[in-house]
């Protein structure tokens, strides 16, 4: 079996865990945990992290693919959260841009009050980034704006304001981030949970866990605990002991994308629709040879894994893109369709409150037994984020000071400049640095899907922690998200791989029940 993780096999990784003391024990494997877990090792602390299933499974995976400040926001009036995240931006483009590039966005404009409104509210926003900005607003009149975006519906429209934001692949953006974490010194390990919390004298001083690859139990010890789990934050509250349960943070909110053949946008501009008819905001974003159209915004009850589109949200896409496009989207050209969670702060405890009016930003609290709980902001902001956790855990005196945070100019693994968008299909490009060490494994010029070679696979198990078939098809390549069926033929010679690789039980037949929720024809999508 190769030994992967950075040498480092999954048992050795447990032993480890088991057998040592730990300054930062982070729970929560997103874009929120990783980054908290690179900014510590990178200043000498000893950190180790965990992930109850995949790095990036739940929200961190499940984005619209945007680096961007949030010309939403700006209309909202928090310019705090637009100039932060605008800064945040260029540091992971700057970071890692394999995975984080600039894209071109276009907004049509069908009123000279629209083309005042939007073009003194995006000049704004270039101010707002000074230095990070990635280039001026500019206006297209009628027949420019057609010619960029084809696919436009031309009755009514005057031309159009273009701005430039960013573009990212979430999910392997967030490995990249847990791989430079793991070559700083971090211990990180997928599929073990949080089965309790351990106190000594009212303070956490450990955790309880479970590896659910290999069934082992174990404890781990650690000075300081951080509780990054996103929409799960209060979850992992509930098993803290008796007397330090809270009154629930979060109301999650879901968001859907419908994803289309490539041709279907057919242009290099992302569009944006900063208002649609209840307030939301529509994207129509070229990634990865496909198109991603998204997204709404609908408070959920409950914070399932793989939390599955309503009918109405649905509904809502098409019928928005159908006002804005010259083509209906049909049920034959959605290719997948998915959905994720936003872990939205309700500090003031409103149940009326609609999600869309909910703080994007980041809120961090201890408890009175020392654990620390990190939840809310947004991809952009994940370093920051970590930068003001770290600063939570050295106040509340869990962490000694270790120094500045010195991630803003921290290339992650694989950073180098490609040539190649990330409009395009995906391919060796997206390993950045690391292209060539991909092709040199075995099945290098072997397919198990278009774009998707055996070595790809064996990489992901070798290098970036896959064990199971969703490791590798949804978050190491993203071809569930792209096309559900796609995935579902590729998914036994992936398991296959897998399983010669890791020794472990891929789960393929897990796998195949959850695509199968990311056709649109499956009845699932449609419950109450």
């Amino acid at each position: 079996m190769n030994a992967g993780c950075g040498q480092r096999s999954r048992d050795e990784i447990l032993a480890c865990l088991a057998g040592e003391r730990f300054d930062l024990l982070v729970i929560g494997g997103g874009a929120t945990g990783v980054s908290v877990a690179l900014d510590a090792a990178n200043r000498g602390l000893k950190v180790a992290l965990i992930e109850a299933n995949d790095f990036a499974q739940g929200s961190s995976s499940r984005a619209t693919k945007l680096l961007h400040g949030g010309v939403r926001y700006l209309a909202q009036g928090n310019i705090a959260l637009v100039r932060e995240a605008l800064h945040e931006r260029t540091v992971l483009l700057r970071n890692a841009p394999h995975l984080a590039q600039p894209l071109p966005f276009l907004i049509p404009v069908k009123s000279l009050a629209q083309r005042l409104f939007y073009g003194t509210g995006l000049r704004l926003y270039d101010a707002l980034a000074g230095q990070d900005s990635l280039g001026s607003t500019a206006w297209l009149p009628r027949e420019e704006a057609l010619t960029a975006s084809p696919r436009l519906r031309a009755q009514g429209l005057k031309g159009a304001v273009v701005y430039t934001d960013g573009q990212f692949d979430d999910a392997r953006l967030a490995i990249a981030i847990a791989r430079t974490a793991a070559r700083e010194g971090a211990l990180l390990i997928n599929h073990v949970a949080l089965e309790g919390l351990i106190e000594r004298a009212g303070r956490v001083v450990g955790a309880q866990l479970k590896d659910r690859v290999g069934g082992q139990t174990l404890d781990v010890q650690a000075r300081c605990i951080v509780n990054a789990t996103g929409v799960w934050v209060d979850d992992i509250l509930r098993l803290q002991p008796e007397g330090h349960l809270a009154e629930p943070r979060v109301r999650p909110s879901q968001g859907i994308h419908a994803v289309l053949r490539g041709d279907w946008l057919d242009g290099r501009h992302a569009i944006l629709i900063p208002r649609t008819r209840d307030g939301r905001v529509l994207f129509a974003v070229p990634w990865l040879g496909h198109t991603i159209l998204g997204t709404t915004d609908t408070a959920v009850p409950h914070t399932s894994l793989e939390p599955l589109p309503l009918a109405e949200e649905l509904d809502f896409l098409r019928q928005e893109a159908a006002a804005l496009f010259d083509r209906p989207v049909g049920t034959q050209d959605i290719l997948s369709l998915w959905a994720g969670l936003r872990p939205l702060v309700d500090a003031k405890r409103q149940p009326g409150t609609a999600t869309r009016k909910l703080s994007r930003e980041h809120s961090i609290w201890t408890a009175e037994n020392g654990l620390i709980t990190v939840t809310g902001g947004k991809w952009t902001t994940c370093r920051a984020m970590a930068q003001d956790v770290l600063a939570a855990c050295t106040e509340a005196d869990l962490l000694p000071d270790a120094g500045p945070c010195r991630t803003a100019n921290l290339p992650l693994v694989g950073a180098c400049e490609t040539g190649v968008s990330l409009s395009a299909a995906p391919g060796l490009h997206l390993y950045g640095s690391e292209a060539g060490e991909v092709a040199q494994l075995p099945g290098a010029d072997i397919e198990v899907a278009e774009n998707l070679t055996e070595a790809m696979v064996r990489f992901a198990a070798r290098e970036e922690w896959a064990v199971q078939v969703g490791d590798v098809l949804a978050r190491r390549s993203r071809l569930l998200f792209l096309d559900a069926r796609a995935a579902e033929r590729a998914a036994p010679r992936v398991a296959e791989i897998l399983l010669q690789e890791t020794g472990f039980d891929p789960a393929l037949e897990v796998f195949m029940h959850t695509a199968a929720q990311y056709h649109v024809h499956q009845q699932s999508h449609w419950r109450p």
